[in-house]
């Protein structure tokens, strides 16, 4: 719902929420930006939307209402077609045994909506204020069951005959089975909160497998003789050939579920049994959030936001494909992006699009390399540089170049831990004096599943599981365990875990997490609900710097970094595990070392 700036005002003000100091920043801001006031508030985290129209309908003396959409029956939802109630963002919630019909809309001052939608069902009406992402969820609820329908669908196309067909253009229009078969695929994989939709060729079927938190999983087995429609589809989507199936292509197109704006990158590849894809789904109204947010707390919290204050050098972000290394720079250039900076950045693919930030694509076809686009963004006048991957000699060098000329510098590689990436450094022939000077702080991070806190269970280990863990994470006794139980006190008052109790004393483990594996509610999956990162922050101290200059191996840099009181990433993700935001078993699975 659009509130005007003059009442968004006053509710700011009545609510206490903010300074007249600070809403008169937000009211200049909104002028110069030409941006709502309702927007900016929100944005900059003054209030959120449902504190913020709770306000509201107190003010305009309206009831307010939080709809689950797990309650609303499907014979009240539907006296309001579908078209109608997602055009005016309203929702029929319940109806009492009298007849009165409860009616939650996103803007009830819109008396033209009202008026239409009470054509439709009746006066006997009463009408509640609802926030958006509500509304939207309970819209949902027009939709049945996606993988029922799916299943439908597949039906009507399965043959005995399996053998290869040929592809008419009816069998890949906008309203065929397959096409209504991959519309099904993404709107399930985003239901499903998935990253990744494999669609694979087996010799008997096309087996349809969805990454979750990070874990494949089968999701659907499809007749052999769609294969090629299906893929067809797809690119057709993607706007790739659909006659060349004997090299890779990439693409990427976008669609829009439940008011989400989402962006898919397509990779299509040959294999023995015919043509696979690979979708990764992007959420592109994702909003950045906080390094808090995203799992970082006390010393690599502190060595993060010190960075990000620096006028130049290096901060280097490391870890696999998939471990978040994306997601924890697109939070850092939210966090730096203002009015009063240039933020540039290469990247291979651009797949976060942040407001405001100047965003390159490479081409190696055009020569639009990563060290040419980065030449080139030097001639731009930034303050801030992103380089997506840093894959050579010469791109690592010019990066250098570009933090020791006042630039602030922010790239990823790949590297097992944060302390080998400065012998990486060397290996790619940069001087060890430039590396001393340039590198500010090198993040090494892996993502495990988060526990779903609703369902997750506590559990006293026997004297055996205590064992294992101690030797699992190399804890010496006494001392060592004294330090873990600190930590954990830290992270427990730094918000990890939430209200948690502790799982430690000075002398040992007390309890551990398990997930609840029949818990698949609410977008949950065997007990675990998204995920969370897991991280060690290198600082480069006078000492560090020292140990580069003489070439020094991981190994030593990682043992005095820990003694200037570096948190490693497994004793990161053993601090989370005990706090009850992931498992030992996931931090295990992630990070063996």
């Amino acid at each position: 719902m659009r509130i005007s700036d003059a009442i968004i005002e006053k509710l700011l003000a009545r609510s206490g929420v903010a300074t007249a100091e600070q809403i008169t920043a937000l009211k200049d801001e909104g002028i110069h930006s030409r941006r709502p006031l309702q927007e900016l508030v929100i944005e900059k985290g003054v209030t959120d939307e449902k504190t913020l129209i709770q306000a509201f309908a107190d003010y305009a003396q309206i009831p307010f209402i939080e709809i689950d959409p797990r309650d609303i029956p499907s014979d009240v939802i539907e006296r309001i077609p579908e078209h109608i109630a997602r055009q005016y963002n309203a929702v029929l919630f319940k109806v009492d045994a009298d007849g009165l019909q409860h009616l939650a809309m996103e803007d009830p001052d819109d008396v033209q909506a009202v008026n239409f939608i009470q054509k439709e069902i009746g006066e006997n009406t009463r009408i509640y204020i609802a926030t958006h992402a509500n509304i939207i969820d309970s819209l949902e609820n027009y939709r049945g069951d996606v993988n029922q329908e799916l299943n439908e669908v597949i039906d009507v196309q399965r043959e005995d005959d399996t053998a290869s067909q040929t592809i008419t253009e009816d069998e890949v229009s906008e309203d065929s089975p397959i096409a209504q078969t991959v519309n099904l695929l993404l709107e399930y994989a985003i239901r499903s909160n998935a990253s990744d939709i494999h669609i694979e060729p087996r010799e008997e079927f096309v087996q349809v497998r969805y990454r979750i938190d990070g874990v494949l999983k089968e999701v659907n087995r499809l007749p052999k003789n769609v294969l090629g429609a299906l893929i067809s589809r797809i690119k057709i989507l993607s706007n790739l050939k659909i006659d060349e199936r004997r090299v890779p292509q990439d693409g990427r197109f976008k669609i829009k579920v439940a008011g989400k704006q989402y962006a898919l990158r397509v990779s299509s590849l040959p294999i023995a049994d015919g043509e696979k894809v690979v979708m990764r789904i992007l959420d592109e109204s994702n909003q950045a959030v906080t390094l808090e947010s995203l799992g970082y707390w006390g010393h690599s919290l502190e060595i993060m936001k010190l960075a990000l204050t620096e006028p130049n050098g290096m901060v280097l972000v490391t870890g696999p494909t998939g471990s978040g290394k994306s997601t924890s720079l697109f939070s850092v250039l939210s966090i730096l992006n203002t009015p009063d900076v240039n933020i540039s950045t290469i990247e291979d693919p651009v797949e976060y699009k942040i407001a405001g930030v100047n965003q390159t694509q490479t081409n190696e076809k055009a020569g639009m390399t990563f060290a040419n686009g980065l030449r080139a963004l030097l001639r731009q006048d930034p303050n801030i540089i992103m380089i997506g991957e840093i894959r050579d000699g010469e791109t690592a060098n010019l990066g250098v170049q570009a933090a020791l000329t006042g630039h602030l510098v922010f790239s990823t590689l790949h590297t097992n831990n944060a302390a080998t990436t400065l012998p990486r450094l060397l290996d790619m022939d940069i001087e060890p004096f430039l590396i001393a000077s340039t590198v500010k702080a090198v993040v090494g991070q892996r993502l495990v599943r988060r526990l779903n806190k609703a369902s997750r269970e506590s559990y006293t280990p026997t004297e055996e599981e205590k064992m294992a863990v101690i030797k699992m994470f190399n804890l010496p006794a006494g001392v060592g365990f004294s330090h873990i139980h600190e930590l954990e006190k830290r992270a427990a008052a730094e918000g990890i875990g939430g209200d948690a109790p502790l799982s430690t004393n000075e002398h040992g483990i007390l309890t551990l997490w398990r997930a609840n594996p029949n818990d698949n509610e609410e977008d949950a999956h065997n007990g675990y609900k998204s995920r969370v990162g897991i991280y060690e922050v290198l600082a480069m101290s006078q000492s560090i710097q020292k140990l580069i200059m003489v070439n020094a191996t991981s190994d030593q840099i990682q043992a005095q970094a820990i003694t200037e009181g570096m948190t490693t990433m497994q004793t990161d993700g053993l601090i989370k595990a005990l706090r009850g935001e992931t498992t030992i078993e996931e931090v295990l699975r992630v990070n063996k070392e």
